[in-house]
């Protein structure tokens, strides 16, 4: 910082008629011109002495500089600026105010007219800061990072860049960019008080510029960063952040008032999870863009009826192997695909096709690349300093510091981000179970208690309600979802009632069994029946979501086609019965892409689906399915409208192990919807089932059909069942289940 307790001036003494320079001394000149000072504004710019304005610039490689202003009133004039010490120039306006004025600076013959950032007042105010500190800036990125301004003046308008940053450690901060030739020397930052925050405008600087920030630490090492708070990045490999002004208009305001009057747990939710990189590529394996996107995903989506897409992270990340999970750029879209307004393009075209967006978001770790988040101020300031803590044994990287109130603000805030900015209709949470536990893929003494002496993480708890109740409070109808694989209590309680706050937890116990059962031989699963029916014990202790992600194709475990047992019929019919069982399960269902086609092999970053699958019917039969099952789940209220009430569902028969099959009732609405699975390799002709009621029940859905090239055993399209108690239920009727598959019946009226 500044020491002006000696005050001494390499200035020349102004004429005894004009004004004096304002005096600074020679040290803390040095500190200006070395960019180790923390308040360079109090050297450069303007500054009212003696009756005139002194003005100070720093300008290292000029060979002349002069003041050209204008006071607004019609008078302008110039004023001569003399080198002073290393790069700074010096000289007085006589004036006795400020005016506008911009800096001629020459190098060699040559003259360049700019702006001065130094005469400009911080674009933060006093409350911004206040919040800050609190941690409760819910709107942190309209006060931090690159944004663009705009300042009217006598010489003209200004329209410049604010960059701001919190690095409360850092001895001093500088800008290098592609305005500065990445020279950083020329842009000191001011810090404001003692919040922390570094800020600088930078005027004649917009959108698309490349930047990053250059800090000092206490160590009195020099690092560079890109913006934790960038809202645009360089495409990978190169690693600078980007000032981005969004231009964009949407065009949803019809879906955002459906979704506030929406409530998420008793509406139909069929997700189609994605990683946009490899859905499809161009043939020499680039991405395809957000545009191109844009006007092909919303329709195929809308087309098989899936009411949302679950998108891998989008945020910035360097390595694409991490499938985004390894964030380095948490408020900026993935710029291999383009621009951000080419986000909200696409988000935009999905809501007008009436497909919601959930974004898989991970504040739970972050990327351990030195130009980014890790020791970002030369200190561990978004990582927890506690190695047991900061460290994440399992997937290498960083764990943020919940117990820092900033560091919670500024997740929190990135969650808000993407709702209100991009429109998200809701948040998959990644990692839930790794931020709850201490002791999470921790051996004993690798750990250490909470204050209580449980394995607890209080302070990511705190997070985790701070978060849910904040976002669910701003952006009516969202909902958020927890990726969680234990049994902690009230994941979906609301924080009112000293829950989680999430609106759905993934059901990875449903996931695990089911996939268990499948993958054996239809003769052994007689053997292994309450595999199937273990998660109704608990189906409705949280609102949960059925999950068959991208965890469950990967790292060797085959597609899910290729997890089913027999040759290539019995595997397409045992998928097609699964997925039959799976939409009709409580719970909202969320698939992977590629299931919808049968995809063969397990899925790869490197590529796109097998799309060439479609070219044979049996697997277009299956996208046939995946398609009609969309469509009569949403046509039919008995499927979501209670699934978080145990009176929605009614088993009819969990125990008739010896024939593999498995029937219920759902209720809700005006009509119940029976399902029946047969998971044996043959037929069950003559089959008794007990019923709600008597009359006809059309067979609304059988994934044995011929169209999706099933085998075609059936029941001519209905049943007729007559009074006469059965397994508990008041009708029975007589019908054939198909073998490997499942039949949805509902009541004619």
């Amino acid at each position: 910082m500044s020491d002006k307790s000696t005050p001494r001036t390499t200035s020349e003494p102004a004429p005894a008629s004009g004004p004096a320079l304002h005096p600074v001394s020679t040290a803390e000149l040095h500190q200006v011109a070395h960019g180790e000072h923390g308040n360079p504004h109090g050297v450069l710019g303007p500054h009212p002495h003696d009756g005139g304005v002194t003005v100070r610039v720093l300008r290292p490689l000029a060979s002349r500089v002069v003041v050209r202003w204008s006071d607004g009133s019609g008078t302008s004039g110039e004023a001569e600026l003399a080198h002073e010490h290393e790069g700074i120039w010096a000289g007085v306006i006589a004036l006795p105010d400020v005016p506008d004025y911009r800096v001629a600076v020459s190098y060699g013959p040559d003259e360049h007219v700019v702006d001065d950032p130094y005469r400009f007042l911080p674009t933060l105010g006093e409350m911004d800061l206040h919040l800050i500190n609190e941690g409760r800036h819910e709107l942190l990125w309209t006060v931090l990072g690159a944004r663009v301004h705009r300042y009217p003046g006598a010489l003209g308008p200004v329209t410049g860049t604010s960059f701001a940053v919190w690095a409360p450690s850092a001895r001093a901060i500088r800008i290098k960019a592609d305005f500065n030739s990445w020279d950083g020397r020329e842009h000191p930052m001011r810090q404001l008080g003692t919040s922390g925050v570094w800020e600088l405008f930078v005027p004649d600087v917009g959108a698309g510029t490349s930047y990053k920030y250059t800090i000092l630490g206490p160590d009195g090492q020099w690092r560079e960063k890109a913006d934790p708070m960038a809202r645009w990045a360089e495409k990978p490999a190169d690693t600078a952040s980007r000032v981005f002004e969004s231009g964009y208009t949407w065009n949803d305001d019809v879906w955002l008032e459906a979704r506030a009057r929406r409530a998420p747990v008793a509406s139909p939710m069929s997700i189609y999870e994605m990683h946009l990189g490899s859905w499809k590529k161009h043939p020499d394996g680039r991405y395809w863009s957000w545009a191109e996107l844009a006007e092909e995903l919303p329709a195929y989506v809308a087309g098989l009826g899936f009411t949302h897409v679950e998108l891998m992270p989008v945020m910035q990340h360097p390595f694409g192997g991490s499938w985004g999970y390894h964030v380095t750029s948490y408020f900026a879209p993935d710029a291999r695909f383009g621009d951000p307004d080419g986000f909200r393009l696409l988000v935009d075209r999905l809501h007008q096709a009436g497909v919601g967006v959930i974004l898989d978001w991970v504040p739970g770790h972050f990327a351990t690349d030195e130009w980014a988040l890790a020791r970002f101020d030369g200190t561990p300031l978004y990582e927890d300093p506690n190695p047991q803590r900061g460290w994440h044994k399992e997937w290498g990287s960083h764990i943020f510091n919940f117990g820092r109130r900033e560091v919670r603000n500024f997740l929190y805030a990135n969650a808000l981000y993407w709702l209100e900015e991009f429109h998200a209709d809701g948040l998959r949470v990644d990692g839930v179970a790794s931020m709850l536990y201490l002791d999470y893929a921790r051996e004993p003494g690798e750990w250490t208690p909470n204050i209580h002496g449980g394995h607890e993480n209080l302070e990511a708890v705190q997070f985790l309600q701070e978060m849910n109740a904040t976002v669910y409070k701003r952006v009516p109808g969202i909902t958020t979802i927890a990726e969680e694989s234990t049994s902690w209590p009230g994941v979906t309680r609301p924080t009112s009632a000293d829950g989680l706050g999430f609106g759905f937890k993934w059901n990875m116990g449903w996931m695990h069994d089911t996939l268990d059962y499948l993958a054996r031989e239809p003769v052994h699963r007689a053997y292994h029946h309450g595999e199937m029916t273990f998660s109704l014990v608990y189906a409705w202790s949280e609102n949960y979501v059925l999950p068959i992600s991208h965890d469950e194709v990967v790292h060797g475990k085959g597609s899910l086609l290729r997890k089913m047992p027999g040759d290539r019929w019995q595997q397409l019919a045992n998928l097609r019965a699964y997925l039959g069982f799976m939409w009709a399960h409580p719970g909202k269902q969320l698939l992977f892409m590629g299931a919808e086609l049968g995809q063969e092999s397990e899925w790869a970053e490197s590529r796109e689906l097998d799309w060439w699958l479609l070219d044979h019917p049996e697997h277009r039969g299956v996208q046939a399915l995946v398609r009609d099952l969309n469509a009569t789940y949403v046509d039919s209220p008995a499927l979501w409208a209670r699934d978080h009430e145990p009176e929605g569902f009614t088993w009819i028969d969990a125990n008739d192990a010896g024939r593999n099959v498995f029937s219920f009732v759902r209720r809700g609405g005006d009509a119940d919807l029976v399902c029946v699975s047969n998971f044996a390799a043959v037929p069950h002709d003559d089959y008794r089932l007990g019923l709600p009621a008597a009359g006809v029940w059309d067979e609304v859905l059988n994934t044995d059909a011929e169209t999706y090239s099933g085998s075609g055993v059936g029941n001519l399209g209905s049943v007729t069942a007559v009074e006469g108690e059965w397994s508990g239920q008041p009708a029975h009727a007589t019908l054939v289940v198909p073998p490997l598959a499942t039949v949805w019946l509902r009541r004619r009226h």
